[in-house]
C-alpha cells in the first residue's frame, strides 16, 4: 500500500515539474496527457472512494467493476447454453424471435432437453390425430350477469403498464393485438392514449392506485371509471389484487418519470411520486371484493368483470369462494398469476420467496370452483411464462380456459432480456421513457412481430391438441399431460395433484385433507 502511495506522490511531483520548468513541456507533453488522469483517478481512489477494493487497488480496481458491469452480457453471449439462461433460455428467446419474424422454427437433430430431468413435461399423443378447427382458438368470456360477452382468443397480452413500458412498446403491442384479433391488458398504470392508438381490444386493469379512475386523494372515482369503461375498445375489466412478481407489495413510479402523459393517463400530479398502495381502499373483505366486481360490471354496461391474483394463503381464496355462495355474486373471469411471472422490477425477496407457482395456483383455483359448483360461467386465465403452444395446452389441461403472455410478447417487439427494466436504460427501447432509446421500437414494424408470434403459437396449440386425438381444447384434462418425477417415472397431473370433486365442499362429505383445513379457516368477511 505504501509503495502505491509513493508512486502516486512522485508521479504528481513529476507533473508539477512540467509547469515549473517550461522547457520540459514539449518533450513531455504527451506523457502528461496520459499520466495526469491516471494520477487524479488514483488519488481519488486512495483518499476519497468508499470502495474497499479501489482504496487498496487504485485505478486498476476499476477493471474489476467494469468486468462485473458487462458480466451479464458475457454470460448471455458466450457462456450461456441453449437451456441454462434465466428467466428465459436462449432456445425460448430464439423461438419467439423466429415466430415474430414469420420464419420457420423447425429444430433439426432432435430435442436438446434431457428428457429424464425431473420436471420435464410431455403430452400423450394419439394414433388417431384430428384437425382442430380455428374456431376452437377462441372462447366466450361472460357469466350470467354479463351483458356484453367477449369472444376472446385463447392467448392474449398480459398486464404491462404505460410507464413501465415505453409509448412505442405499448402502441406496437396494441396494434399487434388489432392485427391478430386478440386482447391487450393495460396493466395497472391507466388507460393511456397509446393503449387506444392501435384499435386493439383492451382489458382495462384497475389496480390499488385506481389510475385512470381516481379522485385527487387516491380513492376510486366511479364516474370517471364509467366514462373510460364505456369506450368501445374496452372489452373487459380486471381488478388487480396482486401479481406474481411482487404479491402484496405496492409500487412507486419516481417523480422524475411522471411526465405530462403519464400524469394524464394515471390521473396523478406531475412531478410527484406515483404510489400504488399494497391493498385496495375500496374494499377489505372477500364480500367487499365481489360487491366491487358487481359495481364495476354494472357501471361498465355489463362488460365481463373479474379479478387477478397470485395465490398466497389458500384460506383467503376459499373465503372468496364462500363469499360467492353467500352473496350470489360471481366474477366473469379470474386471472391466476404465478410467482415465476413479472415484467417489471420488484424487491428481490418478493420475487424469489413469495407467491405460488402458476400451475399450482391454477389447479387450486380450478379445484375450489369445482368444489363449490361455480366453475361454469367463470373463465380462468393463466399467466406466468407462457412461451409455446405446448404451454397453452398444459395450462388448459390443468384448469385454464385461456392464457396471457407478457415477457414473450416483449421479445416479439425486440426485447433482448437485458434485465434493465427498472433503470430507464433499456437498450432495446422497450422498458424506458428515454425518447432517444424508445425510438428503436418502430411501431409499424414491430406490430407484425406481435401478430406473427401470436398466430404461430395459436396454430401450434391447435396442432398439438389435434395430435393428442382431441377435437377441442375443452376435452383437455390433467390426465393428458405428464411430468417427470424424482423417482424416474412420468406421472400425469391427475396422479400428482389432488382435485376436488364437483360439489365436494358443499355436499357434507369428507373433504380432501389438503383442502379441508383451509376451507374451515376461510371466511367471507375477512382476508
Amino acid at each position: 500500500m505504501l509503495v502505491r502511495q509513493y508512486f502516486f506522490l512522485f508521479s504528481g511531483l513529476g507533473i508539477l515539474s512540467l509547469f515549473i520548468v517550461p522547457q520540459f513541456w514539449p518533450s513531455y507533453a504527451w506523457f502528461a496527457l496520459l499520466i495526469v488522469p491516471y494520477v487524479l483517478v488514483g488519488c481519488y481512489d486512495l483518499f476519497v472512494s468508499r470502495s474497499n477494493v479501489l482504496r487498496n487497488y487504485p485505478v486498476i480496481g476499476h477493471l474489476r467493476y467494469g468486468m462485473e458491469f458487462i458480466s451479464p452480457e458475457i454470460r448471455q453471449y458466450f457462456i450461456e447454453t441453449e437451456h441454462s439462461g434465466r428467466p428465459f433460455n436462449r432456445e425460448q428467446r430464439e423461438m419467439v424471435y423466429r415466430r415474430a419474424e414469420g420464419k420457420p422454427d423447425f429444430q433439426p437433430f432432435g430435442t436438446q432437453y434431457d428428457v429424464e430431468d425431473v420436471g420435464y413435461r410431455t403430452a400423450s399423443h394419439s394414433l388417431a390425430p384430428k384437425v382442430v378447427p380455428e374456431s376452437e382458438a377462441r372462447v366466450d368470456v361472460g357469466g350470467p350477469d354479463c351483458k356484453q360477452v367477449y369472444n376472446a382468443s385463447r392467448l392474449n397480452i398480459s398486464a404491462m403498464s404505460f410507464g413501465a413500458l415505453s409509448p412505442n412498446a405499448i402502441e406496437a403491442l396494441n396494434k399487434g393485438a388489432k392485427l391478430g384479433n386478440f386482447a391487450h391488458n393495460t396493466g395497472e398504470g391507466g388507460l393511456s392514449r397509446y393503449h387506444l392508438a392501435g384499435g386493439g381490444d383492451i382489458v382495462w386493469q384497475i389496480g390499488t392506485g385506481y389510475f385512470g379512475c381516481r379522485t385527487k386523494d387516491g380513492h376510486f372515482d366511479l364516474e370517471m371509471f364509467a366514462d373510460n369503461a364505456a369506450k368501445d375498445a374496452v372489452k373487459m375489466i380486471e381488478i388487480k389484487l396482486s401479481q406474481g412478481a411482487k404479491p402484496s407489495h405496492g409500487g412507486v413510479l419516481p417523480a422524475a418519470k411522471v411526465d405530462e402523459e403519464i400524469s394524464k393517463a394515471r390521473g396523478v400530479p406531475m412531478g410527484e411520486d406515483c404510489i400504488s398502495p399494497p391493498m385496495h381502499s375500496t374494499f377489505s373483505t372477500p364480500r367487499g371484493l365481489l360487491e366491487f366486481v358487481a359495481l364495476l360490471r354494472e357501471h361498465s354496461g355489463g362488460k365481463p368483470t373479474g379479478f387477478k391474483l397470485c395465490i398466497g394463503r389458500k384460506s383467503e381464496f376459499m373465503g372468496i369462494c364462500k363469499a360467492m355462495l353467500e352473496t350470489g355474486i360471481t366474477p366473469d373471469f379470474i386471472t391466476i398469476d404465478g410467482a415465476e411471472g413479472g415484467t417489471g422490477a420488484a424487491p428481490l425477496e418478493f420475487s424469489d420467496r413469495l407467491g405460488m407457482k402458476a400451475d399450482e395456483g391454477l389447479m387450486f383455483t380450478h379445484s375450489c370452483l369445482l368444489g363449490i359448483e361455480k366453475r361454469e360461467g367463470i373463465r380462468l386465465i393463466s399467466s406466468g411464462k407462457i412461451v409455446t403452444g405446448f404451454d397453452i395446452v398444459q395450462k388448459l389441461a390443468i384448469g385454464a380456459d385461456l392464457c396471457n403472455a407478457a415477457r414473450t410478447m416483449l421479445f416479439a417487439i425486440g426485447c433482448i432480456q437485458a434485465v434493465r427494466c427498472n433503470t430507464n436504460t433499456c437498450p432495446s427501447g422497450v422498458a424506458t421513457q428515454d425518447k432517444r432509446r424508445m425510438r428503436a421500437v418502430v411501431v409499424d414494424e414491430r406490430k407484425h412481430g406481435v401478430a406473427n408470434y401470436h398466430a404461430q403459437n395459436i396454430q401450434s396449440f391447435l396442432d398439438l391438441t389435434g395430435a393428442m386425438g382431441l377435437s377441442s381444447p375443452e376435452e383437455l384434462t390433467p390426465r393428458h399431460v405428464w411430468r417427470r418425477t424424482a423417482d424416474e417415472v412420468n406421472r400425469t397431473y391427475e396422479d400428482l395433484y389432488p382435485f376436488l370433486r364437483r360439489g365436494e365442499l358443499l355436499d357434507g362429505s369428507e373433504i380432501h385433507p389438503q383442502y379441508a383445513r383451509f376451507w374451515e379457516a376461510a371466511s367471507a368477511d375477512r382476508f
